[in-house]
């Protein structure tokens, strides 16, 4: 695989996942499958993984406000990255 990024860079990775009705710990596990397998696929890279797990949000946000701070992480990335079934769900 080439190396697409400079020499010390650092590539920062924005993951898309499912998240609605999924639990915490479902949602992790998934996301470290994933961060596995990115960093499988560029051994070369050192990898910064972009948090896009939304914590202590408060309960009266709408779904546009997290897709306003999902693509506001996302114009951070060099590389989005999409988990299994990414499609099916209207968030990812």
């Amino acid at each position: 695989m080439e190396h697409y990024f400079e020499r010390g860079k650092r590539m920062k990775v924005f993951i898309s996942q499912p998240m609605r009705d999924r639990t915490d710990v479902d949602i992790m596990s998934e996301r470290s499958a994933a961060i596995a397998e990115i960093k499988e696929q560029y051994p070369e890279e050192d990898v910064d993984i972009i948090d896009s797990f939304f914590k202590d949000v408060p309960h009266d946000v709408t779904p546009l406000w997290y897709l306003a701070k999902s693509l506001e992480l996302l114009s951070m990335a060099d590389l989005a990255f999409f988990c299994n079934g990414w499609s099916e769900y209207r968030g990812c």
